[in-house]
């Protein structure tokens, strides 16, 4: 009797698009060290950078639009999160307990 190897399911899209942010992140630095990297990604820079610059100019337009529809509503929203929240209370108990565990623990100076 074969030994039954349970079936993994299918990654979401989210899963599959956080892993591969994992794998640049990670993989990124380790080719930066690399010698001749610096030839590399200049020789793809200028493979590439006119072709980005074209889409680039492509896409601005509409998501410049978006930004301008988006903007005030999420600026009340954080102005109305920032009246509700006591951050300066909350601030100004933090230094201070702060400032306590540095006397405690601090040396006393000798007279």
């Amino acid at each position: 009797m074969r030994p039954r190897i349970p079936r993994l399911p299918k990654a979401k899209r989210s899963e599959v698009w956080i892993m591969g942010a994992a794998g640049v992140g990670v993989l990124a630095p380790l080719y930066m060290i690399m010698p001749g990297a610096d030839e590399r990604l200049a020789k793809q820079t200028t493979k590439w950078a006119p072709r980005w610059e074209k889409n680039i100019t492509y896409f601005a337009p509409p998501v410049e639009r978006g930004m301008k529809r988006v903007e005030p509503p999420v600026s009340r929203v954080v102005q109305s999160i920032e009246e509700r929240l006591p951050l300066e209370r909350m601030a100004k108990g933090v230094d201070s307990s702060i400032k306590a565990g540095i006397e405690r623990f601090s040396p006393k100076p000798k007279n």
